[in-house]
């Protein structure tokens, strides 16, 4: 294979959303320039990029993929990208090394929710863009509607550079308004068209198109700006130009159109991804932790960054990285900066989909992969001995959506785990959390269609069959009153026996609280809880009833109870324990005795001083379409929520509200289905509030039922 230098490369990442058409254009591309000899499609599930049995079964994209080709002496690498904001942990990995995003607009739709989406994420990285609208053949195309919805949510910095003569069966040709050309298509699929010159009745709008793009460059270069003013004309190098410079300072986003399915206005695109989009040491350099920088040149320090891995069956796992500097060969080897391990580089390959070509060398800027490193993850970096480079990480969204999941086979529990890990290694968006609160197995993720991947990928690849339920709320419990409670534990039963006697008083804890006026506090400590909230322990004894040394004792026993509260079973939070009164026995006493004592007076206590249930709060930032926040409101308000506020942020309104917890079970599947997929949401633990008296009597209640051996205790 030919070896490419740093000048040559070019790095993008195909993003739209679902059905705008990526796997298709990267198809035509692998097509136009004679990587494929037949064109695969979606439907016939035979493209190169969706190769995985998963996406073939669901026809549609759920992995970024990479793969490369090669047009007019460049190597273009690109990363498809899926179209569900479930798998959002792709899009972002890909963007991270991408050095130029294709945004496909579906021309019969225009501006999706996932679009605007997708935008947020080029704007978090400032990743120079190009526009594409694609099936502007199809019978239902707007492509006058789709530039405008762009340019509505985009910004006025969408700029034409290429429109069809006509749309829907009669797409034939593309008016290019930067070298000011038509290209017509014959009829076949695909092929080369014809560089005529622009018709007479399209001469008007190309020249006032053609205008608009001059302005709109030279407006970000006061040297071009200069030229323009003067000469009142730009040459097409000097357009080129100024559009390179505007795209890499993220001021300019080009517009094209396309038809992916018939490969027309394919090749013209990867012309100007060759000739106008930025390489990698174009763009500005890596950060490094330490606050030094990396430029991206063949000639630095070898560095390397993984971005994905893939555990490939009968293979291993397949480690995504991109070259930052210098040139990394096989059998080179690099010191992982995260695990200090060193790591061999074997082998080295470029990829298409599941196909591996092995290459001697990769040069910065370049992208490629290579097998079983012993101790790399995502976002580690590489590098050479002596350095110390520690590229910044990728930062994944947070899940919005929890549930409990559970072995269908039981004894396949160190299985589940395994691949749970492995599962976790190739997505860092998944997150699993063994709960030992709630007494379940807890997975983090991003959405519905997340979920059922998870579970096909546990089912087909690790023969593993789980089930999801509904997760426990993490309640906690504290009190409103205040109560006594003594409680003596006594135990005989040949020999040494057991004997403590506890007297206690239970009050609500709460700030600059004042040390009790009828006791005598002879010492307190003030616990922070690891589950939230504090807990007072105050020694009140007088007259030596009870030995100093069976207060930890007596404390260990309320801890025990705090952990599983009398009510629910649930965390006990902010209050004040003062252990005034008691008995010993000079034979029976001992640790055990008065940690049972203090146990049992807790619990009796507890229930006589007005016991409270909280349950968490969350914050939650609903983003929708003006048209949609009545139907969201409503929606809120059956959930227990309480909307404070709204803001807006571009084309969305964002509802700001707290809801319980307990409300929130699916609520991304419900806004998805509410919504037509057009809103999104964010969501934070706030604080805890009480529940409702009904609400905590069928909770109790319930709990006596599951647990009545926890309910005596």
């Amino acid at each position: 294979m030919a070896e490419f230098d740093i000048n040559h490369v070019r790095n993008i990442v195909l993003l739209g959303h679902s059905g705008s058409g990526k796997t298709t254009f990267a198809e035509s591309m692998l097509f136009e320039a004679g990587l494929i000899h037949r064109r695969g499609s979606v439907e016939e599930r035979n493209t190169v990029g969706d190769y995985t049995d998963l996406e073939k079964e669901r026809g549609n994209s759920i992995f970024s993929k990479l793969m490369h080709t090669t047009w007019k002496g460049f190597k273009i690498n690109i990363l498809d990208t899926p179209g569900y904001d479930d798998f959002a942990g792709e899009v972002i990995s890909a963007l991270r090394v991408a050095d130029t995003g294709v945004m496909l607009l579906n021309a019969c739709a225009g501006v999706e929710v996932g679009t605007d989406i997708l935008w947020e994420y080029t704007e978090q990285f400032k990743t120079p863009t190009i526009f594409i609208v694609n099936k502007v053949d199809h019978h239902q195309a707007d492509f006058d509607r789709a530039v405008a919805e762009a340019k509505s949510h985009f910004g006025p910095h969408v700029t034409v550079v290429q429109y069809p003569t006509a749309v829907g069966s009669g797409f034939h040709a593309i008016v290019d308004v930067l070298n000011m050309v038509m290209y017509q298509y014959g009829d076949q699929d695909g092929g080369k068209p014809q560089k005529l010159p622009i018709p007479a009745n399209e001469k008007e709008k190309a020249a006032s198109l053609h205008k608009e793009l001059i302005e709109a460059i030279a407006a970000n270069d006061e040297g071009l700006m200069e030229k323009y003013f003067d000469k009142g004309e730009l040459t097409e190098d000097e357009m080129k130009a100024g559009l390179h410079l505007s795209m890499v300072k993220h001021e300019l986003f080009p517009l094209f159109c396309a038809s992916a399915k018939q490969n027309h206005g394919v090749a013209r695109i990867m012309s100007y991804i060759d000739n106008v989009c930025p390489s990698a040491h174009e763009m500005p350099p890596q950060k490094i932790r330490s606050g030094e920088i990396l430029e991206c040149r063949a000639d630095g320090p070898p560095c390397i960054f993984i971005y994905k891995t893939v555990n490939e069956p009968h293979i291993g796992e397949l480690s995504f990285f991109k070259v930052y500097s210098g040139v990394v060969r096989a059998g080179m080897e690099l010191v992982n900066e995260n695990t200090s391990v060193t790591e061999r580089l074997n082998q080295l390959f470029v990829v298409e989909g599941n196909k591996r070509t092995p290459v001697t060398e990769l040069t910065a800027g370049d992208i490629g992969a290579t097998l079983k490193l012993k101790n790399t993850h995502v976002n580690n970096t590489l590098h050479e001995k002596g350095r110390n480079l520690d590229l910044e990480p990728i930062v994944f969204p947070d899940p919005v959506l929890s549930v409990a999941i559970t072995i269908a086979k039981k004894g396949e529990e160190e299985k589940l785990a395994s691949a749970m890990h492995q599962l976790r290694e190739e997505d860092p968006t998944l997150r699993m959390e063994v709960s030992a609160e709630l007494g379940q197995t807890l997975l983090h993720c991003q959405g519905d269609m997340h979920l059922s991947v998870i579970k096909w990928k546990l089912q087909h690849t690790y023969h593993i069959d789980v089930e999801y339920a509904r997760p426990r709320i993490s309640y906690r419990e504290t009190i409103r009153g205040t109560a006594d409670a003594q409680y003596r534990h006594k135990k005989q039963s040949g020999g040494s026996g057991q004997f403590g006697e506890v007297t206690i008083r239970l009050e609500p804890l709460y700030e600059d609280m004042p040390d009790p006026a009828d006791l005598t506090v002879r010492h307190k400590d003030i616990v922070d809880l690891p589950w939230g909230g504090k807990l007072a322990y105050y020694n009140c004894i007088v007259g030596g009833v009870i030995d100093a040394r069976f207060l930890p004792s007596i404390l260990k026993g309320v801890m025990e109870k705090m952990n599983k509260g009398p009510i629910t079973g649930s965390y006990v939070r902010d209050v004040r324990v003062c252990v005034y009164d008691g008995k010993m026995h000079p034979v029976d006493s001992n640790d055990l005795s008065f940690k049972i004592a203090g146990m049992m007076a807790f619990r009796d206590a507890f229930h006589r001083a007005d016991p409270q249930l909280l349950e968490p709060i969350y914050h939650l930032d609903v983003y929708c379409p003006d048209e949609l926040t009545g139907s969201i409101l409503g929606d809120l308000q059956m959930r227990r929520g309480i909307v404070e506020g709204f803001n807006n942020e571009g084309h969305f309104t964002i509802v700001n509200a707290k809801v319980p917890h307990a409300e929130m079970f699916q609520y991304a599947s419900s806004l998805r289905s509410l919504t037509q997929g057009r809103a999104r949401f964010k969501m934070k633990f706030d604080h805890y509030a009480p529940v409702s008296a009904d609400l905590q009597h069928r909770l109790a209640e319930a709990f006596k039922k599951e647990t009545p051996e926890m309910a005596e205790v």
